[in-house]
């Protein structure tokens, strides 16, 4: 009876004996706050590049692509996650 003596354990869980500091205080990973912190930073890139003293356009294409780059990879991300289950 090998698989009745098997626990699930929960996807993010931590072993203490792997990692001692669960013990003692929160462990783990914050995947929604990356993923706000991302869309803060998009929203930064387009706003830099539409409210700001630029010179040349060479500034407003940097941000704007790093903007874009940082929604695609975000929607990229969460289509992925959505869809995970799938493949």
């Amino acid at each position: 009876m090998a698989g009745s003596q098997l626990e699930k354990r929960p996807k993010n869980a931590v072993d203490p004996h792997e990692e001692p500091s669960a013990e003692w205080g929160w462990h783990g990973r914050f995947p929604r706050g990356r993923e706000i912190g991302g869309w803060i930073s998009a929203i930064a890139m387009f706003l830099m590049a539409f409210i700001g003293n630029h010179v040349a356009e060479t500034e407003r294409l940097w941000l704007l692509g790093i903007g874009i780059a940082l929604v695609a990879a975000l929607v990229g991300h969460r289509v992925r996650q959505r869809t995970s289950w799938r493949r």
